[in-house]
């Protein structure tokens, strides 16, 4: 499995550089399991679901991880903390002409400085000297870290759109971008139409917008990610399971969690049951889906984990089409994007 076997031209044009007016005004591209793609709008979905199913949404709230400074010799510096770790340390990804050595020290725009303890594979360890706790200095001299693929600056509008609604865990360095859609709103008609709400926590790393840069997929390894998935959503799920209601996963990053909570019980079958560590699961095409049966998600870039993370969940080249459907279309990709609902064929479920 190549690479390029997930590659697909997107026109520069249709990647979103701005949320909409309203959350809940996106476009969504139903993909059934068979037959024809639907164009529909993110408020047709209480329609698309059944009373008795479970949406499955991630809680991590966006911190504010990048900050800029100056390195001893006078040049520029972007740091973009990637972890937080005791003691006022960070893991983070640094953007300089030149790369700082361990033992200097970065002087910080918004005052106090860090110093580079060394390196941790593609990231750098730092020691911040801020006077005070790291995160409360984030929250007060921090920015907020857009996506690459977002060419402007982050304004103070996307202070509260880079956020969903029910974000309460601080933690991750990207949103959990299929979450973006949902306002009060849209929730409310979701709880009249009878459809669950549950949530689990995926810390979103700076990891997740790294190319892949092997060009056989098997060779590629995931950055680790914090999770947890919490007693009260495994029993909602149970609960879901029982009365014959449909678990639907609210992005990727929800699927990732789920799939990496599964555990085999005692006949063998794969069994959600509560867990909190690290992740670093790597779903690609082969990749049997236990956990949910129905997915809303962004579109993803071209050759990307995502992507091929999809395709596993309702086929390749089904993946494939729905997104030459909508580039034909004209949807929005990306983080401000559209949406897509996906129900996966039998031939792709366990």
């Amino acid at each position: 499995m190549k690479k390029s076997d997930f590659h697909f031209d997107l026109p520069p044009e249709l990647i979103a550089q701005l949320p909409l007016a309203e959350r809940s005004a996106s476009r969504l591209l139903l993909v059934p399991a068979h037959g024809p793609f639907e164009d529909r709008g993110m408020r047709d979905l209480p329609g698309l679901l059944r009373a008795g199913d479970l949406l499955v949404f991630n809680d991590t709230r966006v911190i504010p991880a990048r900050l800029f400074g100056l390195k001893a010799t006078g040049g520029r510096v972007e740091i973009l903390i990637e972890r937080l770790l005791p003691d006022n340390v960070a893991r983070a990804q640094i953007g300089a002409s030149k790369t700082p050595k361990a033992g200097s020290r970065i002087a910080l725009d918004a005052g106090g400085e860090a110093e580079v303890l060394g390196r941790d594979g593609a990231f750098h360890v730092l020691r911040f000297h801020v006077g005070g706790p790291l995160d409360a200095y984030l929250a007060r001299a921090g920015r907020l870290p857009l996506p690459p693929y977002i060419t402007r600056a982050a304004d103070a509008g996307d202070d509260e759109r880079y956020q969903t609604v029910f974000a309460r865990t601080p933690g991750a360095v990207a949103a959990p971008t299929a979450g973006l859609h949902f306002d009060e709103p849209l929730l409310q008609a979701m709880q009249s139409a009878g459809v669950q709400c549950g949530h689990v926590t995926l810390h979103v790393g700076a990891g997740t917008f790294q190319p892949m840069r092997v060009d056989d997929v098997r060779e590629h390894r995931m950055h680790s990610e914090r999770i947890e998935v919490g007693a009260g959503l495994v029993q909602q799920v149970q609960d879901t399971r029982a009365r014959g209601g449909r678990v639907i996963a609210v992005g990727t990053t929800v699927l990732r969690a789920l799939e990496s909570a599964l555990q085999a019980d005692d006949t063998g079958t794969p069994t959600l049951q509560p867990f909190a560590g690290e992740t670093s699961i790597f779903i690609v095409p082969g990749h049997r889906i236990h956990s949910v049966d129905g997915l809303l998600t962004n579109f993803h870039l071209p050759e990307s984990t995502l992507l091929m993370l999809v395709s596993a969940f309702a086929g390749r080249q089904r993946i494939l089409d729905a997104y030459a459907h909508a580039i034909a279309r004209r949807y929005r990709f990306f983080s401000y994007g559209d949406a897509m609902l996906l129900w996966p064929p039998a031939s792709v479920r366990a």
